[in-house]
């Protein structure tokens, strides 16, 4: 695995649905705002857009393509995945999250994202999958040597980690076609 750009979940979520197509900032904020598409699963003011925009054209990650003239106000730029950038966001995709914490963030616009994309999550659902059998195999044995607030904290993690397990078989169901 190559060494990943520094981004925020947001900043990730915004490649990955220009990632999609050619688009603009403004059609980006509609996705990600409170009632689009992705709006559940993640939210993004249009500023912080924009911004993510320029992040990711600073970094090399998209490229300005073309522009148009905006509704209701100034012309838009649209910009493009580079290559580096799809490489950047592919592997991203491919990538388990590291923590429990962030299934509810990263983890579902990951999968928001490949099913966006029409490509098949298998492989990151497996990744996932291994990940946390392993830390539910480890935060196991860690519980029995633990006391006081340690061990709530440990339940606590163990806990989460077999409910996202139990949570990954679901996944997993919906995806096989009946």
């Amino acid at each position: 695995m190559s060494k990943l750009p520094a981004l925020s979940p947001g900043e990730w979520a915004v490649l990955g649905l220009v990632g999609e197509r050619p688009t603009h900032g403004f059609a980006v904020a509609q996705i990600l705002a409170p009632g689009g598409e992705l709006g559940s699963v993640w939210t993004m003011a249009r500023p912080a857009v924009y911004n993510a925009v320029n992040k990711l054209r600073d970094l090399g990650l998209v490229h300005p393509v073309s522009s148009e003239p905006g509704t209701r106000g100034p012309t838009r730029t649209v910009v493009s995945v580079t290559v580096s950038g799809r490489r950047a966001l592919a592997e991203w995709l491919d990538r388990p999250v590291d923590h429990v914490r962030d299934v509810r963030s990263l983890l579902l616009v990951k999968l928001a994202l490949l099913r966006r994309s029409g490509s098949d999550p298998g492989r990151l659902i497996a990744a996932q999958e291994a990940k946390l059998v392993e830390q539910v195999e480890s935060l196991s044995r860690a519980r029995d040597k633990s006391a006081g607030f340690d061990r709530v904290l440990v339940e606590w993690r163990l806990s989460s980690s077999k409910a996202t397990v139990e949570f990954l078989s679901c996944v997993k169901a919906l995806q096989t076609p009946v």
